[in-house]
């Protein structure tokens, strides 16, 4: 460059395209000068394997990725889950037995559990009458004689800890476009809790009144209602300001309104009917049970189509944060929970937080939950943030999803459906991780709910899934 050329560069305006730390730019304006942010990062976040994964199946493979795709969409779209009864878990869940705990998360052992799962295995082994003291209920977990599996290898879910015993009654939702079906235990409530690891006398004793007076209660009113539509009840409550996961004030008050009326007629004493209806509308969160299931039968219709990147699982139990893919089934990749970024309860901070734990996460999995934060301005007053945030997580999902949910629709955003069907090939190379809005638990087990708030997902998982996609699929 000639002398004449540097002096015309350095006299003239400067206008700067940034990119990387947004305070470079910053600094620019504050001098005078015009400078544009550009919001950019290498692919893959820069991994090596990562990368060459994303230019391997760029470069070919051995089936029609994009077809594959469309198919998990497909039957996503399609998918219609319905409330067709109450059973117990030993009567229908598959492969449920008298020794097995089921859990939230990707597979685990007893060593590596959190406080809050040990807890509430110990309340479910006490629940059971396999132990009668806690001491007792630890020891028999830790013999080697307790099985424990994941609620996803049984077609089942489980908020928070998840714990799934024999004789708990359980939620049958089946999608009757495809024949399958999911399972979910019924909603404790808030305070203490099982699914937070509570296991004193009156949490028992709580779970044994909802197998002996609420379940049948429920079970009696839904065969004289019939069953429920649950997508059509999902896509109004999305109208009505929940997101299905940690807001469903909308949904319990719904369920409400279509089982009451059969509830006063069966033939069972005023008083249990009356702490039935007392407990429904005191536990804004019974709905939750019912979407969690929902979004399981809908999204395993999607699993084990050849050559999909779709996401069809994602859980953590605590200590593993974990998914899977459709094109390749029966594989978990994980990576560490992490720790919820949120709100906290009055006396509470981060020093007390359990990490990431639950299955509820098969909200956002299947298009709702965080990724329909732009439907529930208001759960920011319960997660952190403002209702522009919540928008704003919506439309970031965008990005790393193949599709609108032609059911799930957000009135903020002119009724546009959900991000739906997760893409790991686009959160790899986005580096936009799933948003995913969440209860925090107590470290210690029985303390209960401390909290509320984002968590992100460990990146590994996903760039691990890829390669091993890459690896399968690539030419």
């Amino acid at each position: 460059m000639n002398a004449a050329k540097i002096v015309d560069l350095f006299s003239s305006e400067l206008r700067a395209i940034n990119l990387g730390l947004e305070s470079f730019a910053q600094t620019l304006i504050q001098e005078g000068a015009k400078a544009v942010q550009v919001d950019w990062r290498p692919p893959a976040g820069g991994d090596a394997k990562a990368i060459a994964a994303l230019d391997a199946l760029a470069a070919g493979t051995t089936v029609d990725i994009e077809k594959a795709n469309d198919e998990a969409i497909r039957r996503i779209q399609s998918a219609k889950p319905t409330v067709i009864g109450i059973g117990t878990a030993i009567d229908v869940v598959p492969g449920m037995a008298r020794d097995l705990i089921l859990h939230a998360g990707p597979p685990i052992t007893w060593e590596r559990m959190c406080g809050p799962m040990r807890g509430a295995v110990i309340g479910g082994i006490l629940y059971e009458g396999l132990a009668k003291t806690p001491e007792e209920a630890q020891a028999l977990a830790a013999s080697g004689k307790i099985r424990f599996d994941p609620c996803h290898h049984h077609d089942a879910v489980g908020p928070m800890a998840g714990i799934m015993t024999a004789s708990m009654p359980v939620w049958i939702i089946e999608n009757k476009t495809f024949g399958n079906r999911a399972y979910c235990t019924l909603n404790e409530g808030l305070g203490k809790v099982l699914r937070y690891g509570a296991n004193s006398a009156e949490v028992i004793d709580k779970l044994r009144w909802m197998r002996d007076e609420l379940a049948p209660i429920l079970a009696d009113a839904l065969a004289l209602h019939g069953p429920l539509d649950m997508k059509s009840i999902i896509a109004q409550v999305l109208q009505m300001g929940d997101e299905g996961h940690n807001r469903n004030r909308a949904g319990t008050s719904l369920i409400i309104r279509e089982l009451a009326p059969h509830m006063v007629l069966l033939d069972r004493p005023k008083e249990q009917l009356s702490k039935v209806l007392a407990f429904l509308n005191g536990n804004d969160h019974f709905f939750l049970n019912l979407t969690m299931p929902s979004a399981k039968c809908t999204v395993d219709a999607a699993a084990g189509i050849e050559g999909s990147t779709i996401i069809t699982t994602m859980a953590r139990n605590g200590t593993d944060f974990g998914i899977k893919l459709s094109g390749l089934p029966g594989r978990w990749f994980t990576g560490p929970a992490g720790i919820v970024d949120g709100l906290y309860l009055p006396g509470y901070g981060p020093e007390h937080a359990a990490r990431d734990i639950g299955d509820s996460v098969i909200t956002e999995t299947s298009g709702i939950g965080g990724f329909a934060m732009a439907a529930a301005p208001a759960i920011v007053k319960f997660v952190g943030g403002s209702p522009k945030d919540a928008i704003n997580v919506t439309l970031r999902m965008y990005e790393i999803t193949s599709a609108e949910n032609d059911a799930y629709q957000i009135p903020v955003l002119d009724f546009r459906g959900t991000p739906t069907g997760i893409d790991v090939r686009k959160v790899v190379e986005t580096g936009i991780l799933p948003a995913i809005n969440t209860g925090i638990a107590h470290k210690d087990p029985g303390v209960g709910m401390v909290g509320a708030g984002l968590v992100k997902p460990p990146e590994n998982a996903f760039r691990d899934a890829l390669v091993a996609f890459a690896e399968k699929y690539a030419k």
